[in-house]
């Protein structure tokens, strides 16, 4: 064997290597966080309690494609927004405690 086709081998080993650990590391938990975040977004349903990325604090109480009409605040105040706008749906979320 030519020492330079196995100079070529190792850089195409090392490549393969680094590209698999950049793989690991950045990409696939990144996949992982957006299907887990796009199955967020597609299970809300009427009554849950969210967080938008504004950070209002407010109860969904109505769907309509990817528009959600929320109420916050003490007033009860509906904002419509677009489904991506919710950062989250909050288990233990009171929003008597927040008033």
């Amino acid at each position: 064997m030519d020492t330079a086709a196995g100079g070529q081998w190792t850089t195409l080993i090392m490549m393969a290597v680094i590209f698999g650990v950049f793989w690991l590391l950045l990409i696939r938990p990144q996949r992982k966080q957006q299907k887990t975040r796009q199955a967020m977004l597609e299970n809300l349903k009427v009554g849950d309690r969210v967080t938008t990325i504004g950070r209002f604090y407010g109860t969904v109480t109505k769907i309509k494609d990817d528009v959600l009409t929320i109420k916050v605040g003490p007033n009860d105040t509906e904002l419509m927004i677009d489904r991506r706008g919710i950062d989250s749906v909050n288990e233990e979320f009171d929003a008597e405690s927040m008033v």
